[in-house]
């Protein structure tokens, strides 16, 4: 495989392990027919001896090259709040309503309290900016007054198509295309109007409804696409139209806080609505200040293998 794939094994091989045998636990779960091509593979997976990572993968697997792509990054963020409104926590995070008109809503009109009275507020947080990231990311934590934390997981999403406000920015000449990071965006809406922040937010209709997930341990990651806690630095989001969930991938990039190279296999266990074509992914880094920095700041070239059972 070394000779197809430029930097192979890449760092760490063994640490693909772990994250590959949760894949395993998905394709169990699912249909049989899906599950089948990867079973072999996953057997030998268990039995693999130290330092044979790269040695188990070159033997199940084969890589095809998806091309040169784009890689962002996403992550799983905490936020403050409470399961009741009070003073501090007015912003409401919803289930997803039942098919129908509720489901049209576009944000502004939930925002204006579309939803309201339909019992559907899963906690109130204090921060809009923070709600609409949340959104963004799909899933996180909610610190709740008494120290707990209440987990959501995504349920789903209104009809609206989605629009990036970055681009919006970049249109109005707010901030400059090269500059734009979700930190950028971030500090426009600390330092605009409440009144502009919040048209900013309404630019984009679509809007995302959680689910309480529980059961999950403080140091596993959200549950991904494919049923499984995502691998912080090891799970992948992709266009499942393309790469199978579950797949190994072997990305080549760069780490968007000091430039050194990212040559790593990745499990494609997620996926993305802005997640479209060949070699494009979005690289789950985790929780914590550090995972936001390197999300947010993550807009980097890369080559893209796909490993597929031989």
């Amino acid at each position: 495989m070394d000779e197809t794939v430029p930097s192979w094994p890449g760092e760490a091989p063994e640490a693909a392990i772990a994250p590959f045998l949760r894949s395993c636990e998905g394709w169990r779960a699912g249909p049989q027919e899906f599950a089948a091509p990867w079973v072999e593979a996953c057997a030998a997976a268990v039995l693999v001896p130290p330092g044979g990572a790269a040695a188990f993968f070159e033997q199940y697997f084969r890589p095809h090259a998806l091309g040169s792509g784009l890689v962002t990054g996403y992550y799983e963020p905490e936020l403050r709040g409470a399961e009741v409104p009070g003073a501090e926590y007015q912003v409401p995070l919803h289930a997803l309503p039942p098919e129908g008109p509720l489901r049209a809503f576009d944000r502004a009109a939930i925002e204006a309290g579309g939803l309201d009275g339909q019992g559907l507020e899963l906690a109130w947080v204090d921060d809009p900016v923070d709600a609409f990231f949340l959104q963004i990311q799909g899933s996180g934590r909610v610190r709740l007054p008494d120290g707990q934390i209440l987990r959501l997981g995504y349920a789903g999403r209104n009809s609206h198509p989605y629009r990036a406000i970055g681009r919006s920015l970049i249109e109005r000449g707010a901030i400059a295309r090269e500059a734009m990071s979700m930190q950028a965006i971030r500090a426009w809406l600390g330092t605009a109007p409440p009144g502009e922040a919040a048209a900013l937010l309404r630019e984009n209709p679509a809007y995302v409804f959680f689910r309480p997930v529980t059961g999950l341990d403080a140091e596993a990651g959200p549950i991904g696409t494919l049923g499984v806690p995502l691998t912080p630095g090891r799970s992948l989001a992709v266009d499942a139209t393309i790469v199978p969930l579950g797949a190994p991938v072997f990305l080549v990039t760069r780490d968007p806080l000091d430039g050194h190279p990212i040559q790593r296999l990745v499990m494609a266990q997620d996926t993305g609505g802005a997640i479209r074509g060949m070699a494009r992914g979005d690289l789950f880094w985790g929780w914590g200040h550090e995972a936001a920095a390197r999300a947010g700041l993550m807009q980097e070239p890369a080559e893209v293998f796909l490993l597929l059972p031989r």
